[in-house]
């Protein structure tokens, strides 16, 4: 899952992205308003972590630009003010969460996993597609006849594919999911259909159907019956 961290701190969002790209997420970071609002508008996040005191402008701002892009994005709030007003006003755009600095990098963690579930998967941990138990939090997969190994890129393509069930996925899309702004587009569509060869492979192999079904001249779409 992509993550953009909006943080004009580089330790800090150094720090964050290292922690995170442990926990299997990818990571994009912005270090002031401008980057921060061209990754917005032209990116897809599965969460965006959010400080509100930015160079060149606020995070606030940044906030209503979403809603005004009907972007549907997560939202983690974090800054160093501990105000009351700030944090009423960045819920009331639309933020998920706030957590005040400093914090530790596993509660940010949990509460960007929480807005996830809460955003995708109705705030569940585990999630049940026919002969499939994806396991959110401990980030693993199975069927009846045990775990299925997957890569972190396949497993984030599952989970891609399973919020968005019934729903044709273009390859662009699931392109800017896995890996954002590090894309390159025109060495990517092959990894792309490699990876979901593999998954597919992977899932039949441990008896489950045929669930991903390439949709001519559009993308893929994952399908249960």
């Amino acid at each position: 899952m992509n993550l953009l961290i909006v943080e004009d701190e580089p330790e800090l969002s150094h720090s964050i992205a290292t922690y995170l790209l442990q926990n299997k997420f990818t990571c994009d970071t912005a270090l002031d308003f401008p980057s921060a609002n061209s990754k917005i508008s032209s990116g897809e996040y599965s969460c965006i972590i959010l400080d509100l005191n930015l160079p060149g402008g606020s995070g606030l701002e940044l906030l209503r630009r979403l809603k005004k892009i009907n972007k549907t994005e997560g939202v983690l709030i974090i800054s160093a003010k501990n105000s009351l007003d700030d944090k009423i006003e960045g819920l009331e755009l639309g933020a998920d969460d706030y957590l005040t600095k400093p914090f530790h990098l596993a509660e940010l963690s949990a509460r960007v996993n929480a807005i996830i579930r809460r955003k995708s998967f109705d705030g569940n941990n585990t999630v049940v597609l026919d002969k499939l138990i994806i396991n959110i939090a401990d980030k693993n997969v199975m069927t009846e006849n045990g775990i299925i190994e997957l890569t972190r890129k396949e497993y984030e393509l599952l989970l891609y594919f399973a919020s968005n069930k019934n729903r044709v996925l273009t390859k662009e899309s699931i392109i800017d999911h896995l890996w954002g702004n590090h894309a390159n587009m025109s060495d990517t569509y092959d990894i792309i259909y490699s990876h979901i060869k593999n998954l597919r492979k992977k899932l039949m192999e441990s008896g489950c159907p045929d669930y991903i079904k390439a949709v001519y001249g559009m993308g893929y779409k994952f399908t249960i019956a």
